[in-house]
């Protein structure tokens, strides 16, 4: 049925009855072996790797239609599939499926004076929903790492990319198909457009979880209109700190990489903080690095009146992410001033110190209360795959459950296996 067509009460009925038919695949995924997940997912990979030329005529619909909206060049990268991306994609799943099994695992063994014996085990959640915007990677990462971990999954990519997530989907659910798997445990709501999204935040009893992914407007809009519990993956207005004493080399390699590597995701630096003890060192050849790799600078007055062609930042550029090839860089007096910068407006995702001082590399770490600290090191590593996790979920900037990248462990729960001998309370 056309979305067009079908009214708000249609749509969230047709997404219910597919969020029931996951849950009814949940039951049966939770149960599979470690190995028969691991299975399913070298078929899933396979498949991709089969189906490349159709992923990728689907995703060219999809940036046609992009460009033809006025879609955003770091969207656009974002949404963009070629055979070298795919490849990753199947590579990404071969990963996941070579993890170690996050089910079943023992976290707590105790006996009762009562001869009661307590036992707390890792358990899959159960439904995973994901709503996000214009990342075909994540409807695959999603699916794979939902599965490896005895969860069915429902998601909702965006119209951005509806062409290309259809294609992934139905190669995946192939695939489980092909495998005895049943199919039902890959779900997707996008024909019903935001319906379908607000179904799913309405979805309690059947979603376990929802974790979005997106622009700091939709992750907003998730937290506050769910009744499904959701975990929090934030913004990345991320920090890199180059102290007194840090070393020109690696202010220079670092800070390029984090920006220009790939300007558009979550874990590129957004604003640089330049100790005023190393500004008339670092920052005249800094500027040029960086507007060497295409990057517009937008800095204040000490800047400025330190390299050429600099933009003047305005307040907003401290509140400001990118995603672009644009970064804001500010000199500070010194270390406190850094931190008091990060406080204001980091979104805790990802903060990065260069420095030589040890001490002040050991209260960077202490202080900062973010994600992800890092000394002396790009901050496009806060990633799952990089983090050894195979794929990421999303890089949580919450304190409950789960916080930076999320892997598998990061979609179970546990319960209480209780074995007694006829045993009662007094």
């Amino acid at each position: 049925m056309s979305t067009t067509l079908m009214s708000p009460t249609d749509a969230v009925t047709g997404a219910r009855e597919r969020m029931q038919h996951a849950k009814s695949a949940a039951r049966t995924v939770g149960l599979l072996s470690a190995q028969r997940k691991s299975d399913m997912l070298h078929a899933v990979a396979a498949r991709l790797e089969a189906d490349t030329d159709l992923i990728i005529d689907a995703n060219t619909a999809d940036l046609d239609r992009g460009r033809e909206t006025g879609l955003s060049e770091a969207l656009q990268d974002r949404l963009r599939l070629d055979a070298a991306r795919v490849a990753a994609l199947a590579a990404a799943v071969r990963d996941v499926a070579e993890l170690p099994d996050p089910v079943g695992r023992v976290l707590e063994e105790r006996r009762l004076d009562n001869g009661l014996s307590l036992t707390k085990v890792t358990v899959p959640f159960g439904v995973v929903g994901s709503i996000y915007e214009a990342r075909p990677n994540v409807t695959v990462d999603i699916a794979a790492l939902a599965l490896r971990s005895g969860n069915a999954v429902v998601l909702r990519g965006g119209s951005a990319a509806e062409n290309s997530n259809r294609a992934l989907i139905a190669s995946m659910r192939a695939a489980l198909e092909s495998v005895g798997v049943d199919a039902e445990a890959i779900q997707t709501v996008d024909d019903f457009g935001r319906d379908g999204a607000r179904a799913m935040m309405q979805a309690r009893g059947l979603i376990d979880v929802l974790v979005p992914r997106g622009s700091a407007q939709l992750i907003e809009t998730v937290v506050t209109e769910s009744t499904v519990p959701v975990i929090e993956t934030g913004a990345g207005l991320v920090h890199i700190v180059l102290d007194e004493s840090a070393r020109a080399d690696w202010a220079l390699d670092i800070v390029v990489n984090a920006k220009a590597q790939r300007p558009s995701v979550c874990n590129a630096v957004e604003t640089v903080l330049v100790h005023r003890g190393a500004a008339d060192r670092l920052v005249p050849d800094l500027v040029g690095a960086l507007q060497a790799a295409g990057v517009t600078v937008h800095g204040d007055a000490d800047v400025s009146a330190r390299a050429a062609g600099v933009v003047p930042a305005t307040p907003e550029d401290w509140a400001t992410e990118y995603l672009s090839l644009d970064v804001a860089i500010r000199v500070v007096d010194d270390l406190d001033a850094a931190l008091e910068h990060i406080r204001t407006y980091s979104s805790q995702h990802t903060e990065s110190i260069i420095t030589e001082d040890p001490a002040a590399a050991e209260r960077f770490l202490a202080e900062v209360d973010s994600a992800v600290v890092m000394v002396n090191s790009s901050t496009r590593f806060t990633d799952g795959g990089e983090f050894g996790f195979g794929a990421e979920v999303g890089i949580s900037t919450q304190k409950l459950h789960a916080r930076g990248p999320m892997g598998l462990p990061e979609l179970t729960s546990s319960k209480w296996l209780v074995r007694g001998a006829g045993q009662v309370r007094g």
